[in-house]
């Protein structure tokens, strides 16, 4: 199995996710100067199809006997942290995996796991994370259902990528347009009913990630920024060391439960069930804020990228109201032109397979 740092050398790149009898998928061109343009995006269903019928579907689409890159959707693997240990490079993976076997779901027999290095600055100033490694572990049955699927298809996989990753790649090359690459940025990238997925980089490398549990329906609400909703000082959330959530480390979810109280605010509703759901899911954002500036002050936050579907805008002005930070719209549509076609359903379920197209082709583990 690899990970992201494989060389790409075509013009044109499917890139897909299949999880859940649920393909999402991107068709791009690179031109010649290296930008992107979209061709093609989708979401598809097997439903209550055979896999002969939906192999047939998906062959109307193209992707027949097609070079394939492929993403791992949060719910399919672990992203755990563990020190690095004090062994040559080529013995890193067979070390992780004795390290991380008391910490898996499942068997470490039935795992297929790899490794990269938490960032990668040196010198007297570099992190503390230094010393750390992302250990990546999918199920061998998810890899095998790849498999079985580009088996039947006829595809070529040459790469398997993971959400965090390929999120990264997304916040970096929208750092890189305003020259501030070597900051720390962070990127929250809100899906209803799926984990949302935080992920902090910095001078192109991932440094910190973390999930939280997003009902269906969280994002269903409507803010009322205009009529003074819940970015006022009086229903400012209340200070982080006042809530103390379930809470574990290495990437996992971290078990927060909003199934009580499943919207965002609403003038209606202000300090209602929505605005406590809302409140939680700011408290566990703020959290996360917290830990990387006690653990990696040598590089101080420079804002948050935020992807919530067409709320993006007003959650985050409400969520730079509400954390006193610089939030923005992690906004795509210059770095991809032809993804605005796509609805909003498509896009929100393809925007991080975009991040395959950009990893970096002489990044190391």
């Amino acid at each position: 199995m690899r990970w992201p740092w494989q060389r790409q050398d075509t013009s044109d790149q499917w890139v897909v996710s299949w999880s859940g009898q649920t393909l999402a998928y991107v068709l791009a061109h690179r031109g010649a100067e290296g930008a992107w343009q979209i061709l093609k995006s989708g979401v598809v269903q097997q439903g209550s199809d055979s896999t002969e019928d939906f192999v047939g579907r998906l062959q109307e689409l193209g992707l027949k006997g097609a070079r394939v890159h492929a993403m791992l959707r949060p719910e399919q693997y672990q992203v755990l942290q563990v020190e690095s240990p004090a062994v040559p490079p080529e013995e890193l993976r067979s070390a992780a995996r004795y390290q991380v076997r008391e910490m898996l779901q499942t068997h470490i027999d039935d795992v297929t796991l790899d490794v990269m290095r938490v960032g990668s600055i040196v010198g007297s100033g570099a992190p503390k994370g230094l010393g750390h490694l992302f250990v990546v572990v999918t199920a061998n049955a998810v890899v095998r259902e790849i498999n079985v699927l580009g088996q039947a298809l006829g595809w070529t996989v040459p790469v398997i990528d993971i959400q965090e990753t390929a999120q990264r790649n997304l916040q970096t090359a929208l750092s890189a347009r305003t020259g501030q690459v070597e900051r720390a940025q962070a990127a929250l990238v809100l899906v209803d009913g799926q984990q949302a997925v935080l992920t902090i980089s910095a001078q192109e490398e991932l440094y910190y990630t973390r999930r939280f549990e997003l009902p269906a329906g969280f994002l269903a609400g409507a803010l009322d920024l205009a009529g003074g909703g819940p970015a006022n000082e009086a229903q400012a959330f209340s200070p982080v060391q006042e809530y103390v959530p379930e809470y574990s480390v290495g990437g996992v979810s971290y078990g927060t439960d909003y199934s009580e109280a499943r919207a965002l605010p609403t003038a209606a509703s202000a300090g209602g069930e929505g605005d406590e759901a809302a409140q939680r899911f700011l408290l566990e954002v703020q959290r996360s804020v917290d830990v990387w500036d006690r653990s990696w002050s040598s590089l101080p936050l420079n804002g948050i990228y935020l992807y919530a579907g067409a709320r993006s805008p007003e959650l985050s002005s409400w969520m730079a109201a509400q954390l006193g930070l610089r939030v923005e719209p992690l906004d795509v549509q210059a770095l991809f032109p032809g993804f605005e076609a796509a609805s909003g359903q498509v896009q929100a379920l393809c925007l991080p397979l975009l991040g395959v197209l950009m990893r970096a082709e002489t990044r190391q583990p």
